[in-house]
């Protein structure tokens, strides 16, 4: 591949209400969040494009050196502002607020880091904000999610409520991956998903290398790579105790997907991860899962995944070949779990079907977001269902589908054949009209079928044609 610089990509949403809010004449306060490297900066440094602003990025100095810097970067701006020594952060935006063009944009990104050495300045941003002489519009930024929340979002904060704008900046979807990596492939474009999920930086630094598998190798595998300990810095910015976080995401990682053996496992009450596991689903490092119609809150029920596609895959293959990569087995791990790797793909696959189903209109409907169904079946054996979903605004119609990475013209035959067998077994589904569907990333379209194709352009507004009507 070895292309340049990621274009920026699908964030036009929220460009455009940044934009909008900060072009207001009343002094605003807009607060970005979100797991590092989604593009949070890049996006903060689009809007100022067009503004008249500045952009500064915390560190991890004591307070009179971040001021140092931040009144440099303020006199590109405002000539003479970086002649005087500030004695504290009020009075650096005292001055600010006295010089500041009307319309001028002050963006901090990673605030924790200022934050950590100076706690009073929650409470002096929060006095600049509220001033209605030269109002004065702030970004504030920051890769800590449980710190921006704290900052923004709880009750006894100095910011609470002030925020105009508050978004959670999350990873791109795979739509975007054509125009990243410049493939037209749909099978390919699955691939590169299911490696990186949709984290911007990533993708950059993958474009860098031949092919997919040599990235992965070069930055994930390597101990030496740019990615090699990804996790540890994740969960840094957002966990007190990451010893716990950590061995929760690399059981779960490993295959285990019900609270009652992650506990086993680490020799604790079942009860004690209640805390911890919503924890990890809250910053989007798990997902929790019930059985298509079980209630929410039915913990016996409750499957956990790793959510993110690069942290499920580093999880799985990484973590546990930590010692053989470190012993210089580079080459003989990845030899071991290339053909481990397409089952990885495959799950990823499943994951997107579910997901992506409301963007689809399938036998001329519309479709809620999909889940799995387990459990026993009416014969008395154990059933599972890869997709089903309610039509919109119709409980009673259902889509029962299976997800196959590849799947030939007779194959899908039989699995439509074996789709129905189990809708007739199912508890869950009886006296339902059901549409049975395959899921079949690399396939030809036909009747029943939706590939990766359709998934990979199903970003469009309205929802796109993925089958033709298929058998109910």
């Amino acid at each position: 591949m070895r292309m340049g610089r990621l274009p920026f990509l699908n964030r036009a949403a929220e460009l455009g209400r940044l934009r909008k809010r900060l072009r207001a004449r009343s002094a605003s306060l807009a607060v970005l969040y979100g797991r590092r490297r989604c593009g949070k900066s890049r996006l903060v440094q689009e809007v100022l494009r067009s503004l008249p602003g500045v952009y500064f990025l915390a560190d991890q100095r004591e307070s009179p050196l971040q001021r140092r810097a931040l009144a440099r970067e303020i006199a590109r701006l405002i000539p003479g502002f970086d002649r005087v020594e500030y004695p504290g952060w009020d009075e650096l935006f005292e001055r600010l607020r006295a010089d500041a063009p009307r319309g001028m944009v002050l963006a901090l990104d990673e605030l924790p880091f200022l934050v950590e050495r100076a706690p009073e300045l929650p409470s002096i941003l929060q006095k600049h904000v509220d001033s209605v002489r030269t109002p004065l519009h702030l970004i504030l930024c920051g890769s800590s999610q449980r710190m921006m929340l704290g900052l923004t979002l709880d009750a006894s904060a100095p910011l609470y409520g002030r925020a105009q704008e508050l978004m959670r900046i999350l990873p791109l979807g795979i739509e975007e991956i054509p125009r990243a990596f410049r493939v037209r492939g749909a099978d390919a474009c699955l691939r590169l998903y299911a490696f990186y999920g949709g984290v911007p930086r990533y993708w950059e630094l993958a474009r860098e290398e031949r092919d997919a598998l040599a990235a992965l190798e070069r930055h994930v595998f390597d101990p030496l790579g740019v990615l090699h300990r990804e996790p540890e810095r994740l969960l840094a910015d957002d966990l007190r105790d990451q010893v716990q976080a950590a061995s929760v995401l690399s059981l779960v990682g490993q295959g285990c997907h019900r609270s009652s053996e992650i506990a086993g496992r680490l020799g604790v009450p079942a009860t004690s991860l209640s805390r911890p596991l919503a924890r990890l689903v809250e910053l989007g490092f798990l997902a929790r899962e019930v059985p298509f119609g079980a209630s929410p809150r039915d913990s016996k029920k409750s499957l956990y995944r790793v959510a993110d596609p690069f942290l499920r895959l580093w999880y799985r293959f990484v973590q546990p070949n930590a010692s053989r990569l470190e012993a210089g087995g580079l080459t003989d791990v990845m030899r071991d779990v290339r053909g481990e790797l397409e089952q990885h793909v495959g799950e990823i696959w499943e994951q997107l079907v579910r997901e992506r189903l409301p963007r689809l209109e399938i036998a001329g409907r519309r479709f809620e977001a999909g889940a799995r169904w387990w459990g026993g079946g009416l014969d008395g054996k154990p059933l599972e269902l890869d997709v089903v979903a309610s039509a919109v605004g119709d409980p009673g119609t259902l889509l029962v589908g299976e997800a196959k990475l590849r799947c030939s013209a007779r194959e899908v035959e039989r699995a439509l054949a074996s789709l129905a067998r189990k809708s007739a077994q199912c508890p869950a589904l009886q006296g339902k009209t059901i549409h049975h569907v395959v899921f079949a990333a690399n396939a030809e379209r036909a009747r029943s079928v939706v590939t990766a194709e359709d998934i990979v352009a199903s970003a469009t507004a309205r929802p796109r044609p993925a089958t033709r009507r298929p058998r109910a």
